[in-house]
């Protein structure tokens, strides 16, 4: 938000602060069940703002800066309503008590298991974009021979979505605690590859 204020705009970044803050709210509430206890209405909350959202804002950002403004408004004007009916859905959905576990989050409590057919689908749209976009941007920059700040702060970001990913699969198989590193140590390595985007090149020497 800060970079959005001193540069006078940039939708791109816009997203990036909501996705900053969904990133946060769906790991504090996945914190919070683990630490204090799980209910339906909190692992429905988390299911949204986790399982749902997860990494779209951050991925719509990538979008807006990468793609043409108007493909970036169509594919925002699709994608927005229906996770927005998904979550109204998620919330509406009737609950299999026998299905939740006191202190971890999962949509198997959900009576209405045909709406995680979707989830996948929209995370792969967000990795897509937010991992493929990543990773896009280094090469270009690369292949530019542009100042290593850019190779760098790209590939940083692109691991650090990664990590998450890997986390939850691990979490998958019994290892629950590999999401919570996977996501903490993600976000951190996004938060570092994009300050060392955004840095100031180096100038060169004469």
């Amino acid at each position: 938000m800060r970079r959005y204020k001193y540069k006078g705009g940039g939708t791109h970044l816009l997203w990036w602060t909501v996705g900053a803050i969904a990133y946060g709210l769906g790991t504090g509430l996945e914190a919070s069940i683990t630490l204090l206890g799980n209910s339906p209405e909190l692992t429905k909350a988390w299911y949204i703002a986790g399982a749902l959202l997860g990494g779209y804002p951050l991925a719509q950002g990538t979008v807006y800066l990468l793609l043409k403004r108007k493909t970036a408004n169509i594919l925002t004007a699709v994608t927005i309503p229906i996770i927005v009916i998904l979550s109204i859905l998620v919330w509406l959905s009737p609950v299999n008590l026998a299905a939740m576990i006191p202190h971890k989050p999962g949509g198997a409590i959900l009576g209405w298991q045909w709406i995680r057919i979707f989830t996948p689908i929209i995370n792969g749209y967000a990795s897509v974009y937010l991992i493929g976009g990543a990773i896009f941007s280094a090469w270009r920059f690369a292949k530019r021979r542009a100042p290593a700040v850019h190779v760098i702060g790209n590939s940083l970001i692109a691991l650090g979505a990664l990590l998450p990913g890997i986390g939850g699969g691990m979490a998958k198989a019994g290892i629950v605690e590999a999401l919570y590193i996977g996501e903490f140590m993600g976000i951190i390595i996004i938060w570092i590859g994009y300050w060392y985007r955004v840095k100031p090149a180096p100038r060169p020497t004469t």
